[in-house]
């Protein structure tokens, strides 16, 4: 697995390193070894997948508070997409910063979530298909999230949204007080197992 430091503190983006031949090739998709040395999560609750019939939809920007915030691996295994997160740990020197990529069939890249940000992405192409790894279960008292268009991030999305929940495009403006910051603290992001829960 190769890592690549993307400047906000403790995520990744994640390439596989292939091992090919004329049939094609092997490759990682998790290693617990791997991520123990990079000091990152290898303990997962679920593999979640999502399916956005159209281009443009727009899923985020979700996280949950302390105890039950959550680490996720999101990869794209089919069509594609652009994913965003956003540091909101008010004691990271990256905290508000936003960062993107582009997550597809193609390019196979994953992007590692650290407890603490929010997490979202919109889809390039249509029927885009998303897999990730989760690290707690859904704890709808603890949900939180950010509107897209937020202007206190100015997320630059590479295109408009075209499809976006009511939940999703309902989210107030950014308050530190609403949006529990102070539960995102470092010494705040432990793991909590939590009884079983499905986010839609």
């Amino acid at each position: 697995m190769i890592f690549r430091d993307i400047g906000l503190t403790g995520a990744w983006l994640i390439d596989l390193e292939k091992k090919g031949d004329e049939r094609g090739f092997f490759a990682r998709f998790f290693c617990q070894d791997e991520f123990s040395q990079k000091g990152l999560e290898t303990d997962f609750v679920q593999i979640n997948t999502s399916l956005s019939v159209e281009a443009g939809t727009l899923r985020g920007m979700h996280y949950q508070l302390s105890p039950f915030a959550e680490v996720k691996v999101v990869r794209c295994i089919k069509g594609a997409l652009w994913d965003c997160i956003i540091d909101l740990r008010p004691d990271s020197p990256t905290y508000r910063k936003w960062y993107g990529a582009e997550l597809s069939e193609e390019n196979r890249t994953m992007l590692y979530v650290p407890r603490g940000f929010a997490h979202g992405f919109i889809t390039l192409s249509a029927n885009t298909e998303a897999l990730y790894l989760v690290s707690n279960r859904y704890a709808p008292s603890a949900e939180r999230g950010l509107r897209w268009n937020d202007p206190v991030f100015a997320i630059d999305w590479p295109r408009t949204p075209v499809e976006v929940s009511v939940k999703d495009r309902s989210w107030p403006d950014f308050d530190p007080a609403f949006h529990g910051t102070d539960l995102l603290r470092s010494d705040k992001l432990v793991r909590s197992p939590i009884p079983t829960g499905v986010s839609v």
